[in-house]
């Protein structure tokens, strides 16, 4: 199957989300997102089909928010092959081409993070953010979590070298 990276808009990678995410709903604020499509056969030809979503902004974490630092804040596909991987590495390089960086995400523990490997990311904390229990009771936040998937902490990915992140002094 081929893949390739597409421009969406906020409101398009946002409704993609709304359908597909099993456990996050829509962003309200963004930087950039990018799209994957697939293309598909039919009887008059090819079409590209979107398939994934990545939307970036800045980092939650007021502690990793320093202006240049960006985070990606959803990634979403319908399940084809190679998508995310090719989500994940498109947001990075777009972010880097913007002059941004380094570049955080954030998975379950029970997502094994192949994806984020194949696009450049190392494994930066195993318990960012603390556990799962406290981050709907954080000043501020009113939106219960979608899904009953929630049972651990999150797992901090970046795509800088180990040495140079940990500015919390996190371990991973």
């Amino acid at each position: 199957m081929s893949l390739r990276i597409a421009p969406v808009t906020l409101d398009q990678a946002n409704a993609f989300v709304a359908r597909l995410h099993r456990h996050n709903k829509p962003v309200t604020g963004y930087r950039f997102a990018v799209g994957c499509e697939a293309q598909t056969r039919l009887l008059d030809g090819p079409e590209w089909v979107l398939c994934g979503v990545a939307i970036v902004g800045r980092p939650v974490s007021p502690k990793l928010d320093d202006g240049r630092a960006a985070e990606i804040t959803r990634l979403c596909t319908d399940g084809t092959a190679n998508a995310c991987s090719m989500l994940y590495a498109a947001a990075r390089r777009a972010a880097r081409a913007m002059g941004l960086g380094p570049v955080y995400t954030y998975t379950l523990p029970t997502e094994g993070g192949a994806s984020l490997r194949a696009a450049g990311f190392h494994l930066d904390k195993t318990d960012a953010g603390g556990p799962a229990r406290l981050w709907q009771n954080r000043p501020g936040r009113t939106v219960a979590p979608v899904g009953d998937d929630l049972f651990g902490g999150k797992w901090r990915w970046t795509d800088q070298p180990l040495a140079a992140t940990q500015p919390d002094g996190g371990q991973p």
